[in-house]
């Protein structure tokens, strides 16, 4: 796990070339404590900050094939290094280190940009092509591994962080509005724009060519598009279950290649007890497991934990925060992050990754699975609510529809009208509304009310994901199209989170969920084997039988709860009024103010719940701040006593 940066330039680099990736690289250094280097020639410079996981005494990077004409700066890890570096070998290429790093220039040299298709891991790279004066960008097929670029007239920039790419001081820090609705409602964006104006993400499964002053895109591996496969589906069930048990054992088995100590993050949920109890199967030692809970024990999962370290004899480590805790650390997981914070989950990432790095190196985590094996109570809701609303369509006249959804469905009281309100009868039977507004953090009814009419928000904010729901029309069943643009949208942002949180305190995070030969396999599997009445990850909970403990297989799912709408409830409702209010926030615009007003005041009131929209309008105006006010990590105002608050 590392850093990378640098840039290439089809007219030469300039005099200032040096000291720009110099800063590229270091403003990353949380990222690879363990060493700095760079290379350059007329054409390029290539720099990287190194986290030891590999190889620890060599592996230094960038690295060269043999003759010096190809160089790679690469963060993550090929597992299966040692059998591509068998066929490489027997090719006649000669390695001058053990590390999985050298096997990409080899590979490239006997592969070219098919390369990609030999390697089986989490990897962003860039590679150096000297006598073509060609750049390759290549980002691993689920985007466990964050990459961005940009271009500068003759020149394109590439990085680990967005901020690496401003550190240059080639490209000044824009907000980029015209994905702000989008970001405001789904948390983030799901093509390759970002927040910040002409800096783009490589996204999962692709790579760039930058040459002749050309940049050029394109995908190389993506999901089955065809659904379910019909031999899979003749299989009875034992055999796919036990299937599945295998490639997720192999999977982790691949993942503890290292050099250095590792544990696991442990929720006390099934995905990451499941890996720990695994690890500790294939392990010679206890495995060392990290759980944070909040002080609030109606948001704590702890029992689960102890209860899952327990049973596998593992090494459990603890770390309990509080609001204070929380909010003191807000503003600087926002730097870390580079964009507005999508989930509040992030912080206490960051604190239990603080404890891991006391102890170990490398963590495995239960990340992906929920995505890959509809593992969200939101799946067999909204198949649901779309059976039921194409009934109720085909039964009640389109008049008569729109008069009970405008006229019937909000007179409805309580917890009734807040179902009623989400359901086929107040809202239209598309896919933009049952499945993404119907989820969304901040729906576009609401923005509408808090934002300020007079500015663009831009287009669309559902179109991106619409585009990937889209791909498997007329392929697939419509739990195989909610999973397909989950796995394409909400889940690389996960693995973002997951990606710089981890890194924020030093540690490699590593997902064998998400191992591409068990993606695709399960992509295949029936509907069945994912989701069975309300049952969701049937197979997995079935493969994890007599592996971790009933009582974990049988619990509700939590899903990393955090008590923010709690806290802005009572004493830090001062706080984020402070923020969404001042002057600088009111002369930005975006925000309607006597809207926002309003809606801290009902929501500390209890009248209306708006603690996912209060969060996204805090992250979005700490972003601003940071990024582009250029302030830097901000201290927030201190919490008031509830009383004070009004």
């Amino acid at each position: 796990m590392c850093g990378i940066a640098g840039f290439a330039s089809s007219d030469g680099l300039d005099r200032y070339s040096h000291e720009r990736v110099v800063r590229m690289r270091d403003v990353m250094t949380h990222r690879g404590p363990d060493g700095a280097w760079l290379w350059s020639d007329d054409h390029a410079a290539l720099a990287h900050r190194r986290l030891s996981i590999v190889d620890l005494a060599g592996g230094h990077q960038p690295l060269s094939n043999e003759d010096g004409r190809i160089w790679v700066t690469y963060n993550g890890e090929i597992y299966n290094h040692r059998e591509v570096r068998a066929q490489l070998e027997a090719a006649g290429h000669r390695y001058a280190t053990n590390c999985d790093t050298e096997t990409i220039v080899h590979a490239y040299e006997e592969w070219g940009d098919d390369c990609v298709h030999r390697f089986r891991g989490m990897f962003a790279f860039a590679l150096w092509d000297a006598p073509k004066r060609r750049l390759l960008l290549v980002r691993d097929r689920l985007g466990v591994k964050p990459l961005y670029w940009a271009r500068a007239g003759d020149s394109l920039l590439f990085a680990s962080e967005i901020k690496s790419i401003l550190a240059s001081g080639i490209i000044t820090a824009a907000a980029n509005r015209a994905v702000l609705s989008e970001v405001l409602a789904t948390r983030y964006t799901s093509g390759d724009e970002t927040m910040f104006e002409g800096i783009h993400k490589l996204l999962p499964g692709h790579r760039l060519i930058f040459e002749n002053n050309q940049v050029h895109t394109e995908q190389y591996w993506d999901l089955p598009l065809e659904g379910p496969d019909p031999e899979l589906e003749r299989m009875d069930d034992a055999s796919l279950i036990a299937r599945f048990g295998e490639l997720l054992r192999e999977s982790i088995r691949l993942r503890l290649m290292a050099d250095v100590p590792l544990g696991a993050f442990l929720s006390g949920g099934i995905d990451s007890t499941v890996v720990a109890a695994l690890m500790a199967r294939e392990m010679n030692r206890p495995v060392q497991t990290f759980s944070v809970a909040f002080e609030d024990r109606r948001f704590s999962e702890l029992a689960y934990a102890r209860e899952a370290a327990a049973a596998i004899g593992a090494d459990s480590h603890e770390i309990v925060i509080g609001d204070g805790d929380f909010f003191a650390a807000l503003p600087k997981m926002v730097w870390h992050e580079d964009e507005p914070i999508a989930h509040p989950s992030s912080v206490p990432l960051h604190f239990v990754s603080a404890l891991a790095s006391q102890h170990v190196k490398v963590v495995l985590t239960g990340e992906g699975s929920d995505e890959l094996l509809a593992g969200y109570g939101k799946y067999p809701r909204a198949l649901a609510n779309w059976a039921a609303g194409g009934v109720y369509e085909r039964l009640v006249p389109g008049v008569m529809r729109s008069a009970i959804a405008s006229a019937v469905v909000p007179r409805l009281p309580g917890r009734v009208g807040r179902l009623a309100a989400r359901s086929f009868m107040g809202m239209r039977r598309r896919p933009a509304e049952m499945f993404l507004d119907n989820f969304a953090g901040m729906p576009m009814r609401q923005q509408h009310a808090l934002l300020n009419p007079a500015i663009s928000t831009g287009s669309d904010p559902y179109a991106a994901s619409l585009e990937y729901f889209g791909r498997l029309n007329g392929h697939s069943g419509l739990l195989d199209r909610l999973l397909y643009t989950d796995m394409k949208t909400y889940l690389v942002e996960l693995l973002m989170k997951q990606d710089q949180m981890s890194m924020s305190m030093s540690i490699e995070s590593r997902v064998p969920f998400l191992d591409h030969h068990l993606v695709e396999f399960a992509t295949r599997l029936p509907h069945r084997l994912k989701l069975r009445g309300l049952t969701t990850k049937w197979i997995l909970r079935e493969a994890s039988r007599g592996i971790i403990p009933d009582s974990i297989l049988k619990r509700p799912k939590m899903g990393f709860p955090v008590p923010f709408a709690n806290w802005i409830r009572g004493s830090w409702n001062g706080m984020a009024r402070d923020v969404l209010l001042d002057r600088r926030s009111r002369e930005r615009g975006l925000i309607n103010p006597a809207a926002v007003s309003q809606l801290l005041d009902d929501h500390r009131a209890g009248t209306r719940a708006g603690g996912d929209a209060i969060w996204a309008l805090l992250n979005l105006e700490l972003w601003y701040r940071t990024f582009i006010d250029g302030d830097g990590t901000q201290t927030l105002p201190e919490p008031q006593p509830a009383s004070r608050a009004a």
